[in-house]
């Protein structure tokens, strides 16, 4: 049997899916093209807008569209599933519900990593889209870990700043957004930062702050990586 390879769901947005593999990259200590991991990976900037879906309400649904490109990773061998997009996790039950593998869910990863660092009850701060919030991508997993979230007041300037970033990379006034919300909620008493919007992790390795920054597209990497470890049978 060949070895594992993980399917990835991508396009949303093309260069987050482009930063997941350079961040596989980096869980590898290769000295040859032949170490590094294999990954398929569907890229498809054409999945329906989830802010129109889920924040403007009239926007087609993206579950469809994400169930066919998962069962489609699945027919070309794909042993796991992943996703470099937070918000798209609100559609993790219409993908898990048409395949027979695994799907690593990076929102249930990265706050599994998080509960392993704080004391039931902490708070958390989370980067992320409007949509996220909306939508309660975290709500399940941070009641299952017994953690808090604090997100930014002004949920208006983080969609402009995510934006911003889809459609001219990464600038300073981004870049500002991101590091004031990040002030802010350690200011109100995040014990640890999320970053959890795949076009904010372009911006991660110039963030800094006064308690551990946990980028979601990290764990999502590092699971992977483990994925691809298991040993076939």
């Amino acid at each position: 049997m060949s070895r594992p390879v993980v399917g990835v769901l991508g396009g949303m947005g093309p260069e987050s899916t482009i930063l997941l593999q350079q961040r596989v990259l980096g869980t590898v200590n290769a000295q040859d093209d032949a170490d590094h991991l294999p990954l398929l990976i569907d890229m498809n900037p054409q999945v329906p807008s989830r802010i129109a879906h889920l924040i403007e309400g009239t926007g087609e649904d993206p579950a469809p569209v994400l169930a066919a490109m998962a069962q489609r990773l699945e027919r070309a061998g794909a042993t796991a599933l992943a996703m470099p997009c937070n918000t798209a996790h609100h559609y993790a039950p219409a993908i898990e519900a048409v395949v027979s593998i695994p799907f690593l869910n990076m929102v249930s990863l990265s706050v599994d990593r998080a509960a392993g660092q704080l004391p039931s009850g902490a708070s958390v701060g989370i980067l992320a889209s409007p949509a996220v919030r909306m939508a309660g991508v975290f709500d399940a997993a941070l009641d299952r870990t017994g953690l808090t979230a604090l997100w930014p007041a002004d949920a208006e300037r983080m969609l402009a700043a995510i934006r911003l970033i889809k459609a001219q990379g990464i600038t300073p006034q981004a870049q500002q957004t991101l590091t004031e919300a990040a002030t802010e909620l350690t200011a109100q008493g995040a014990e640890l930062l999320f970053i959890a919007c795949s076009e904010f992790s372009l911006l991660a390795p110039t963030l800094t702050a006064p308690v551990p920054i946990l980028d979601t597209i990290d764990a999502l990497a590092e699971a992977i990586h483990r994925h691809s470890q298991i040993q076939p049978r």
